[in-house]
């Protein structure tokens, strides 16, 4: 069998979506190093937003923040993180004792982004990432936002749920952004093991609350490597979390996703796909960043056509 970048559920989904032999095109660009300028580029970053799995094999999303500089890059395969996650973090205690990961660099205010999978451990001196694939993204579905930080933040207290509440669902029905978390591993070392951190944005309230325990999340045109849809074909298990760009906040949920593949929902004609997230845990962590964004005026649609 030739080699790919691309493990059988990212293949299984790329075929049944018509994408045609993906590997065959875009290997190239999926690479077991970062190119120098995704390290510059992980270097300016003020955050990055990570995926991995807790110590009950659920699949959690956050996001990692420090000053810019935070992340350094000492070779083509190593990222080193001067800060790790808070407390109240629902992958704390997961990547202090070492774990696979998933990791998304973003730039909201350009609609850059360049994702990887690795290894994440600590060190004497803060955290390392071996890393394991690297690829860029297309800026689709991205909104322009501009960061600043506030002085002397502290972090409100979490709260833990299983399900929604009517505040909850109503800040979801609001955004216009959202992180997603998945993974999936078949007991070898092939390179496309692993986790996986992606962006999904679309015009606000793309993201429907079905019940307090029920999402359906479109999946639009993308790119055709069907990362998060694949990783889902071979283990169901789906991290989300959402962004309060004017607070700080992060509303961390998990449970386990089934794909729609032929949605009849004339709500949102242009999703391709639907992924039906069944919530099992809520993690509200108000002000759990020193980070906050402002919109930029929109020039161009929230998803292109």
């Amino acid at each position: 069998m030739p080699l790919t970048p691309f493990h059988p559920g990212e293949i299984t989904a790329q075929t049944r979506a018509g994408a045609g032999d993906v590997a065959s095109r875009v290997a190239n660009f999926i690479r077991p190093y970062m190119p120098d300028q995704h390290r510059a580029f992980f270097n300016a970053l003020p955050f990055v937003v990570l995926a991995a799995q807790d110590g009950d094999s659920q699949t959690w999303v956050t996001i990692l923040e420090g000053e810019p500089g935070f992340i350094t890059s000492p070779d083509a395969t190593t990222l080193r993180l001067a800060d790790g996650p808070e407390a109240q973090d629902p992958l704390a205690p997961a990547l202090a004792q070492g774990a696979d990961i998933g990791l998304l660099g973003i730039e909201l205010a350009t609609r850059r982004r360049n994702r990887l999978s690795g290894r994440f451990h600590p060190t004497e001196t803060g955290y390392a990432i071996d890393v394991q694939q690297s690829f860029g993204n297309c800026p689709k579905y991205i909104s322009k936002r501009d960061w600043h930080r506030v002085p002397d933040y502290r972090p409100g207290t979490a709260t833990r749920t299983d399900h929604l509440s009517p505040d909850q669902i109503a800040r979801i029905g609001a955004a216009d952004t959202l992180f997603l978390g998945s993974g999936q591993h078949d007991g070898t070392d092939a390179p496309s093991n692993g986790f996986d951190a992606s962006h999904r944005g679309g015009a606000a309230g793309f993201v429907q609350v079905i019940t307090p325990s029920h999402l359906r999340i479109p999946d639009y045109a993308g790119n055709n490597f069907f990362n998060t849809i694949g990783n889902l074909l071979q283990n169901p298990h789906l991290g989300v979390v959402f962004v309060d760009f004017a607070t700080g906040g992060l509303l961390h949920l998990t449970g386990r996703a089934q794909i729609d593949w032929d949605p009849q929902d004339s709500r949102d004609p242009d999703a391709r796909r639907m992924i039906d997230l069944t919530v099992t845990q809520v993690i509200d962590r108000p002000g759990a960043l020193s980070l906050r964004w402002t919109d930029r005026p929109r020039t161009d649609p929230p998803r292109p056509t």
